[in-house]
């Protein structure tokens, strides 16, 4: 259930009410939204003096969440959450985030080219894996701490975001010290002991859709990263498994605007899993930006033809500016922005 508080209770009745729910069982979670003020409740069991709640002062009303899925409903927050990485990188408001870069971090020289130009045409957040979780033992598997390191400096290079994905629970301290955004891929959507691990620290996570998971075990794998206490998890739409052979994945893009009625989390797509095809990023992004996302992840490699992995489904850095500048024009048409690719031999902010 939650607990609805009036607008202008105190911090000391807010505190009251949640020693009361602890007292009982329940573990509490303050969100503080525009339009009011909400306390989760969450337990396995009714308690049944649950009701004499509502008698303590600055208490509005009780209202039962009937989803499966308590803190990622709307029914508990009905307000887009913010997610911000700082700098003015924010997920779910007016702008589509951008994400991209090689699948993974394979030489400092690569990933600092593909840095710069993908900077220079309008992208936020540099993607690069340290850690690959690959589905052969033989297949390159990252750079590991090293990886880090290049992503780092790329950052200090260009202003980038990073974004990593994570695959142990015992890396997550490691990951929480480099990036500004830690991935769950797909493989570990229902790792339980890595989600409540990543819970536990502060760093915003994204948290990719499993190859064959529901969108009730999407949120639900969600659902144990905020019961940890973070409340900043970006979800991702990357494709699921179906019988269609065309194509690496099927991109659910049904999933977008109802994951926006379900749930108050932004919601991103990453149009290159969906498809495993680049000449398909283009028109896939698109169609994203049109049903609600909230940014992309789009892998870019300056030589796709030599990458180490994923070479067939990433764009060059020159169609990437393409394409970034199409999404530009169409994100206006949506009632949304995408950040404008910087004109040749201009710098940005100019």
């Amino acid at each position: 259930m939650i607990v609805v508080m009036k607008l202008e209770a105190t911090p000391e009745q807010i505190a009251a009410v949640e020693k009361r729910l602890e007292a009982m069982g329940y573990s509490s979670h303050l969100i503080q939204g525009v339009e009011r003020i909400v306390i989760g409740a969450v337990g396995d069991k009714k308690h049944e003096g649950a009701s004499s709640l509502s008698l303590l002062p600055g208490v509005e009303k009780l209202v039962p969440v009937m989803a499966p899925y308590k803190l990622v409903s709307r029914e508990v927050k009905s307000e887009k959450s913010r997610v911000d990485l700082g700098c003015g990188v924010v997920f779910g408001g007016e702008e589509v985030v951008v994400m991209a870069g090689p699948c993974a971090v394979e030489d400092e020289a690569g990933l600092f080219e593909v840095a710069e130009k993908v900077a220079a045409a309008g992208g936020k957040v540099l993607r690069g894996g340290a850690f690959k979780p690959r589905t052969s033992p033989y297949s390159f598997q990252g750079l590991e701490e090293d990886g880090l390191k290049l992503l780092a400096e790329a950052r200090e290079q260009t202003g980038l975001k990073i974004v990593t994905e994570v695959i142990n629970p015992q890396d997550v301290e490691l990951l929480s010290a480099y990036a500004d955004l830690i991935q769950v891929g797909a493989r570990n959507m229902q790792n339980f002991a890595l989600l409540r691990e990543l819970g536990r620290q502060p760093r915003p996570v994204l948290l990719k859709r499993g190859l064959s998971a529901t969108i009730e075990e999407w949120l639900m794998a969600a659902e144990y990263i905020l019961a940890e206490g973070n409340y900043n998890v970006i979800l991702c739409e990357r494709g699921i498994r179906t019988f269609e052979s065309y194509t690496r994945n099927t991109l659910d893009i049904s999933a977008v605007p109802l994951v926006n009625r379900l749930s108050h989390l932004p919601v991103v797509v990453d149009p290159s899993h969906s498809s495993g095809d680049r000449e398909l990023v283009p028109a896939l992004s698109k169609a994203s930006v049109a049903a609600g996302a909230d940014g992309l992840l789009i892998e870019v490699h300056p030589r796709p033809e030599l990458a180490m992995c994923d070479g067939p489904q990433s764009l060059t850095p020159e169609d990437f500016a393409r394409l970034m500048q199409e999404l530009h024009v169409l994100a206006g048409v949506c009632g949304r922005t995408v950040r404008a690719p910087v004109p040749e031999g201009a710098t940005r902010g100019e």
